[in-house]
């Protein structure tokens, strides 16, 4: 049992970070950025290393449910996305907020819909056991 929940966590943290992943790729992409790992580093990490602190003191992992998600998803990426303006020494303007705002709701989508596959899938499984 205790075998199967770390798996089932490793599981829907790697899947967590691909959605974080995915977001940098696809808005570099849509703003007509070269993919690269620096443009990926600059957009993805500050959100990333905000969330794997986070996560174990909000139980991300160990307690699997949707509040945390959430919970984990607002902290983490609100302070992400405020790291990473610190960091490029851009200004805390509008640019700022619509970031923000469109980072926040495209990590939503993204994680949304790849916690509700796994919940899918881990249903699935359970029913042919």
């Amino acid at each position: 049992m205790v075998r199967t929940t770390r798996r089932v966590s490793r599981v829907l943290a790697w899947g967590d970070a691909v959605c974080i992943l995915l977001f940098a790729i696809i808005g570099l992409q849509t703003h007509g950025e070269p993919i690269g790992l620096a443009g990926i580093i600059r957009n993805a990490l500050p959100i990333l290393l905000v969330w794997w602190l986070v996560s174990p003191f909000l139980r991300t992992y160990t307690r699997p449910t949707w509040q945390n998600l959430l919970y984990t998803w607002a902290i983490a990426v609100s302070t992400g996305v405020w790291l990473r303006f610190m960091v490029l020494n851009k200004p805390f303007d509008l640019g700022y907020l619509v970031f923000w705002a469109v980072t926040l709701g495209a990590t939503l989508v993204l994680l949304l819909a790849w916690r509700g596959l796994a919940m899918l899938l881990a249903n699935r499984l359970r029913a042919k056991s």
